[in-house]
């Protein structure tokens, strides 16, 4: 793992009441004024954004009212996650609030699996309902929605999943994906939408939409929102509620669970109350999930939250049962682990918990991984789990001519295929996921925000880090390190011994107690190390601690951190009705990027003739990512200016004319001598465009390779056709290459500046 050391933080202003540390971490997350900081700390200082900022949303309050009105039966459909079970219980209780006659369903993942199925949907139209209102799903249920229709009921979609190609004919349709990325409500999960329509729906009575708060926490913690804007906000105010809720069947979870309300905090939901919660959806029928979040029965309460911790035991069992029989498959076939993506199949591995053990592979081997369900006469079912930077969603989308469904995130997906079809399913996104990887840095690593001495990690300092919190993805805890330590003693703890209590001492003797998770199987530190670990305010046995749990350690004899290089500053003009203008009024030292036929018109440079500057104009967009990451790396300018004149995508034969030109060139006057390099910044193209249209010359006989070395050629006029079929094929994949440059400089084009440059 490669240790990386945060850039220096931009300078903030003093804020006396905040540990300094504290302001050094905010300011590293970008937090550099105090009505930033005050916002990103105090909830009440947060200004959220309107309900009715969510595209469809309008519609859909003004349906629902009037179904509500009208005394219309509305019918709740959910999902079997936490982040389901918590929005279906938000708009079941918001509904009946307003006074609806209001029932639910939550599929039944063993029968159903995801989505909206017809039988049951028939089923609740024919009890009567008239409006189906979906959450944390349905946002590709074109054929559920047109049943409907046809049925004369409408639908209201809320989900948060990505989008289709197209939407469905439903009456509203509420996404945050249909909103910019950096707006405040676009990373809301199922729930945090649901409580956004509940919101509205209540918004005569804002105490009763505020009751709705500890749902909407436990949805999105459950469910890995990133926690920024209205998501943190929410679930900031939903922890606070969460300690105090008057919800019975919470607390008796809480109970059976040995959770201390007053110190609940977001790592309680993600490794307590949520797998109990799914292990409910993972291998039983969530519906009964409304009854404990609703009942005020204390007995029923308590015979709910029973039957969690039974499957939450069988839950535990099961994943390590398939965990150790994925593993043992994997020693016996170590090829499999060869491939980008580890992908696993057995007839008698529950579906209710191979995402688990896909989650568990994927962070131990860091690779994507598919677990797939594979009982006889049915089709395969998996789930996926990915690594930061592969989107493992967009990969299995495009093979979805193999696929029966799929659906997902970036880091996460549901997949089924028929079984006979697994193999060409393998090759395919394995060949996918390797295009992906090219253009990332895959190498795992950890960013060390801080180094502190032992002595320092104080019970004061550990309250004063809670002020960040809540901690998840958009808001990682910040990761520590301790220099030149070493370990005093280790004990194994934990139920089944699985865990490790550490005791670290410096060199000045002070020591600390460190926990070690899931270790019992990995080796010691041995002699002196770097420790690097994250740092919280924990209770036990009544009392408020500090702990501090390792994350990663290296001997001191290893290389030292990589040291950032601070945040490029973007100026773009790709709008400027005057680029030239603007591109003459670049300050001195700034280095032009132009290629092809740009080069001359702007006296600029191509990717080979640049040198570090300060400064970079981009006047031509790169053929792709790979190129554009490399001239930064080269550059390493502190300011980039973005320009990027219109233009459309390069036909087949204009590229080979070019590229015909080159060559003949360097016949007549460099004796045949080439560079891959060369032709393809003065083509402006990938490498990989013109190796496949030198090819297709050989193999036409237009030129011949009189020899090769590294990306360096010798060429000859003349030769034999060799192959026209496979000049053919050549000239297809040609044309489909040079649309993929078309496609990324047409998004470089009209893509939010921060994100070209990462």
């Amino acid at each position: 793992m490669r240790w990386i050391e945060a850039p220096p933080p931009p300078n903030l202003s003093p804020l006396p009441d905040l540990h300094p540390l504290v302001v050094h971490l905010l300011a590293q997350r970008g937090l550099t004024t105090p009505d930033a900081v005050h916002a990103f700390l105090d909830p009440r200082r947060y200004r959220p954004a309107p309900p009715e900022a969510l595209p469809g949303l309008p519609m859909a309050v003004e349906r629902i009212t009037d179904a509500v009105r009208r005394k219309e039966s509305i019918g709740v459909w959910g999902d079997f996650d936490v982040d389901g079970q918590t929005a279906t219980t938000i708009l079941v209780e918001a509904l009946r609030r307003l006074g609806a006659d209001v029932i639910h369903y939550i599929p039944i993942r063993s029968i159903e699996s995801h989505g909206i199925h017809l039988p049951r949907l028939a089923q609740m139209i024919d009890q009567g309902v008239r409006l189906i209102v979906t959450c944390d799903t349905g946002i590709s249920a074109h054929d559920a929605a047109d049943f409907a229709r046809a049925r004369g009921v409408d639908m209201v979609i809320s989900d948060h999943h990505d989008l289709p190609p197209r939407l469905p004919h439903a009456c509203a349709v509420i996404n945050p994906k249909m909103l910019p990325a950096d707006h405040p409500l676009g990373t809301l999960s199922g729930a945090g939408v649901a409580y956004k329509l509940a919101e509205a729906l209540l918004a005569q009575n804002p105490a009763e939409s505020d009751a709705l708060l500890d749902l909407t926490a436990l949805g999105l913690v459950a469910d890995l929102a990133i926690l920024r804007d209205e998501a943190r906000n929410l679930v900031q105010r939903g922890l606070a509620a969460l300690r105090t809720t008057p919800r019975l069947g919470l607390q008796k979870m809480y109970e059976l669970a040995e959770i201390v309300p007053a110190s609940l905090n977001e790592e309680h939901i993600g490794f307590v109350l949520g797998p109990r919660l799914n292990a409910l959806g993972r291998l039983g029928d969530a519906n009964p999930v409304v009854e404990l979040f609703t009942t005020r029965d204390p007995v029923r309460a308590r015979v709910l939250a029973a039957q969690m911790e039974n499957y939450n035991a069988q839950r535990q069992l099961l994943s390590s049962q398939v965990t150790q029989a994925a593993e043992a498959k994997l020693r016996a076939d170590p090829s499999l682990l060869t491939e980008p993506v580890i992908i696993l199949d057995h007839p008698s591995w529950p579906g209710g918990v191979v995402g688990i053990v896909a989650s568990r592979l994927a962070e131990r081997y860091h690779k994507p991984t598919i677990i797939f369900f594979t009982p006889p006469g049915e089709p395969a079912r998996g789930s996926a789990r990915s690594i930061e930077g592969i989107n493992i969603t967009a990969a299995i989308a495009e093979h979805q001519d193999l696929l029966l469904k799929f659906g997902g995130h970036p880091m996460a997906a549901g997949l089924a295929l028929e079984q006979e079809k697994l193999p060409e399913f393998r090759k395919r996104l394995n060949q996918t996921v390797a295009q992906m990887m090219k253009d990332i840095d895959i190498e795992p690593s950890i960013q060390i925000d801080a180094w502190l001495d032992l002595s320092a990690i104080t019970l004061e300092l550990a309250q004063a880090l809670e002020a960040l919190a809540p901690f998840g993805p958009g808001n990682a805890k910040p990761i520590l390190a301790s220099r030149n330590v070493k370990l005093r003693s280790a004990a194994s703890i934990g139920r089944n011994q699985e865990h490790r209590r550490l005791v670290v001492e410096d060199e000045a003797g002070n020591t600390q107690t460190v926990l070690w998770w899931d270790s019992a199987d990995l080796d010691l530190p041995q002699g002196v190390f770097d420790l690097a670990y994250t740092v919280r305010a924990a209770q036990w046995q009544g009392e408020i601690g500090v702990q501090l749990t390792l994350i990663a350690f290296r001997q001191t004899a290893e290389t030292p951190p990589e040291i950032r290089r601070p945040p490029i500053q973007i100026v773009d003009y790709r709008a400027d009705p005057e680029p030239l203008r603007r591109l003459a009024e670049l300050p001195p030292g700034t280095l032009v990027w132009a290629e092809g036929a740009d080069r001359e018109q702007v006296q600029g440079l191509d990717r080979y003739e640049l040198a570090a500057a300060p400064g970079l104009a981009i006047w031509t967009p790169p053929p792709g990512p790979d190129v554009l990451a490399a001239v930064l790396e080269k550059v390493a300018p502190q300011t980039v200016y973005l320009f990027a004149p219109p233009d459309s995508q390069e036909a087949t034969e204009a590229f080979m004319a070019r590229l015909a030109g080159l060559v003949k060139f360097a016949l007549n006057q460099r004796n045949g001598r080439v560079n891959y390099a060369a032709l393809a910044a003065a083509t402006a193209q990938r490498e990989v465009v013109v190796r496949k249209g030198l090819t297709w010359m050989v193999e036409r006989g237009k030129i011949r390779v009189l020899s090769e070395s590294g990306k360096s050629l010798t060429l000859a006029a003349g030769g034999e056709v060799n192959d026209p079929a496979g000049a053919a094929q050549l000239w297809v994949e040609i044309q489909s290459l040079l649309a993929e440059t078309s496609a990324y400089r047409d998004y470089f084009r009209r893509a939010p500046a921060e994100s070209l440059l990462g």
